[in-house]
Order: structure tokens, then C-alpha cells, then sequence
């Protein structure tokens, strides 16, 4: 029996543990991650306390996420580690698909720093203002600007993105030639989403129409809960929820009750008889109006509007700071009235006559 030989080759550390550099540098991707979020939060959350005039320092926290997935996805593109680990070539989509993913993360992040930058912007006008039909129209007016701002940042992200595949930008010529062709059958296509688009832009910096309105919209009163580019949503007094294109705004008249003074002048009409001393049911309405929380100590008035064989017409007026207030004090006061006609003066209510007096 011959005695084998055995030689003994020294190994390198990368041949000996294939795989432990790359893991290092997950690791340390990982590391690195945490740790810039942490940094930026935590200076973030300073800058806020040392300044909290400024509420954007403290908006701008909400972008932790999508700046650490941009870092990481940066740093995974540089060193590339998983092309190691699993023996990857370029060719195998590791490279795109990192990139995809840091171009997405990107316009996540715009999205995210666009929108704490509208937000304080708001917030900063509420503080100095006093306003409140100023107040609506800046609300509404942002709330329509940071969904066009976050509607192109989609786009153009999502247009980048398009751009790296090989396909793309092959079919990029062909394209552009056809680029008259299909741009009128889109507009003919789209025309009634872009109608509504153009038409909300309108709503939102021609004040016609600002979140808080209270609206009467095909003889349904309601208040104006959210505007977007393409509806509006009212909310009814029955809780029930009215979704109007936007278009219809601008195209269709309607009620806005409160586009320059939310104030209201509510009326209260009731029918009664001849016999009524109207001089001392004005009375009675100027004191229930003094002990009344809702009635605003503006305006006030009862007259006689209307006469009929039978009846007259009497109307009772009064202010009311919200449109809510105006409908409550109504109710009250018509429910008070009656009750004190009943009571002190009930030949005073419309009766049937058969036989004269």
C-alpha cells in the first residue's frame, strides 16, 4: 500500500469565507441607515424645540422613512453586495433594481418635504390670522396645490423610471413621431377628467368654493368637507355625503352661504290670525332673542309680510354667527313663539271660521 501525499495549499481569507465581505457590508449598509435617521430626527426634533414658531422643523420628521430607505438603497447601489452573495452579474437586474428603488424612495421623500412645507406654510397663516373666511380660502387653496405638487412628482418619478429600462427609451422615436397623433386621442378620451382637473384649479384659487362653505347644491344644503381635482364632497345635514364633480361648480349656479361673511340671517314665518297684537309678539321676540346664546346681537325684526282672507303672514328675522347657529336659533325660536302663543294668546293662532264673531 502506497502512503498518499497530501499537500496543503494556503488559503486567502476572501476564498476561505466567501461570503463574509459582503455581509460586513450589509451590515454595515444597515448601520449606516439607522444611524443617518437617528442623526436627522434627532436634530430635526432640536431645531424644533429651539424654534417652535417654525412648526415645519417638526413637519419634516414625518420624512424619516423615506430618507432612510434612499440612504440605504444609495449605499447598496455603491457596494453592491448582493451581487457577491448570490453571484449576480449585471446582466441579472440586481444593479436596476436597486436604482428603481432609489428613484422611487426619492420622489417619496420630494412628496414627503413638499407636503410638511405646504403644512407649515398653512399653519403659519392660521396663527397670524384672524380671518376665518381668509383662513378657509388658504386651506382649500394648499390642500389643491399639494395634490397637483404630489401628482407631478409621481409623474416625473414614474417617467424616470420608465427611462432606465432599454425598452423604453428604444420605442423612444416611435413615440415621438406619434406623439400628435395619440396626444389628440388622449385629450379626446380624457377630456372629461380634464375638465374636472382644470375646473378644481378654478375652485381653488378663484374662491368660489372653500373647505367649511356652507352650500345648497340641487336644493340639498350642506357644508363643504373636501375638495380633490376631480369632486367635491358635501356633507348634508343628515350626515349623509354628496359627491359632486367639481366641474358642475363652475358650470351650474349654486348657493354659497358663507363665501364672504359666515354670519346668516335666519327667518322664522308663521301664519296667524287677524287678532294678533304684533306690536307685543315683537316684544316677545326681542326678549326670547336676549336670552337666546345663538342670536349674535346684530339684527332682528318682525313685520307682517303677507295677508290672506284667513291668515296673516308674519316674519321673524334674526342673526346668527354660523350657518349652524342661524339653523338652530330658528328652530328655538319658532318652537318658543308658538308656545307663547298657545299659552297668553291662543285666539292669536289661525282658526277655521264658520260663524262670525
Amino acid at each position: 500500500m502506497k502512503a498518499g501525499i497530501v499537500r496543503l495549499t494556503r488559503l486567502s481569507p476572501t476564498e476561505k469565507v466567501p461570503v463574509l465581505w459582503p455581509l460586513i457590508t450589509l451590515l454595515a449598509t444597515v448601520a449606516a441607515t439607522l444611524a443617518v435617521g437617528w442623526t436627522v430626527d434627532q436634530a430635526l426634533q432640536r431645531i424644533s424645540a429651539g424654534h417652535p414658531e417654525a412648526p415645519v422643523w417638526a413637519l419634516l420628521r414625518r420624512c424619516r422613512i423615506p430618507l432612510q430607505l434612499a440612504v440605504a438603497s444609495a449605499l447598496l447601489l455603491a457596494a453592491n453586495p448582493l451581487k457577491r452573495i448570490f453571484h449576480l452579474t449585471e446582466d441579472e437586474g440586481a444593479h436596476h433594481l436597486l436604482l428603481l428603488l432609489l428613484m422611487a424612495s426619492l420622489g417619496w421623500l420630494a412628496v414627503r418635504v413638499a407636503a410638511a412645507v405646504l403644512e407649515a406654510l398653512l399653519r403659519r397663516y392660521e396663527s397670524v390670522s384672524d380671518d376665518p373666511a381668509r383662513v378657509q380660502r388658504v386651506r382649500t387653496q394648499v390642500g389643491m396645490l399639494r395634490r397637483v405638487v404630489s401628482a407631478v412628482i409621481v409623474v416625473v418619478t414614474l417617467a424616470v423610471m420608465l427611462l432606465t429600462f432599454s425598452a423604453m427609451r428604444t420605442v423612444g422615436a416611435s413615440l415621438l413621431a406619434s406623439a400628435g397623433l395619440i396626444g389628440i386621442v388622449a385629450g379626446i378620451a380624457a377630456q372629461s377628467t380634464l375638465g374636472n382637473f382644470f375646473a378644481g384649479l378654478q375652485i381653488a384659487f378663484g374662491d368660489t368654493v372653500r373647505i367649511g362653505d356652507t352650500v345648497v347644491v340641487d336644493g340639498q344644503q350642506g357644508t363643504v368637507e373636501e375638495i380633490t381635482l376631480s369632486y367635491l364632497v358635501v356633507r348634508l345635514w343628515d350626515y349623509r355625503r354628496l359627491v359632486v364633480p367639481v366641474s358642475y361648480f363652475v358650470n351650474k349656479p349654486f348657493e354659497n352661504w358663507t363665501r364672504r361673511d359666515p354670519g346668516l340671517l335666519a327667518a322664522v314665518l308663521l301664519h296667524l290670525d287677524h287678532t294678533t297684537r304684533v306690536d307685543e309678539l315683537r316684544t316677545t321676540l326681542h326678549t326670547l332673542l336676549e336670552r337666546h346664546p345663538r342670536w349674535d346681537g346684530e339684527e332682528w325684526a318682525l313685520d307682517v309680510t303677507d295677508t290672506t282672507p284667513s291668515t296673516i303672514l308674519v316674519r321673524a328675522t334674526m342673526t346668527a354667527r354660523t350657518p349652524d347657529d342661524a339653523a338652530r336659533l330658528r328652530f328655538d325660536i319658532r318652537e318658543q313663539l308658538i308656545a307663547h302663543l298657545r299659552d297668553e294668546h291662543p285666539h292669536a293662532l289661525p282658526r277655521l271660521r264658520t260663524t262670525p264673531d
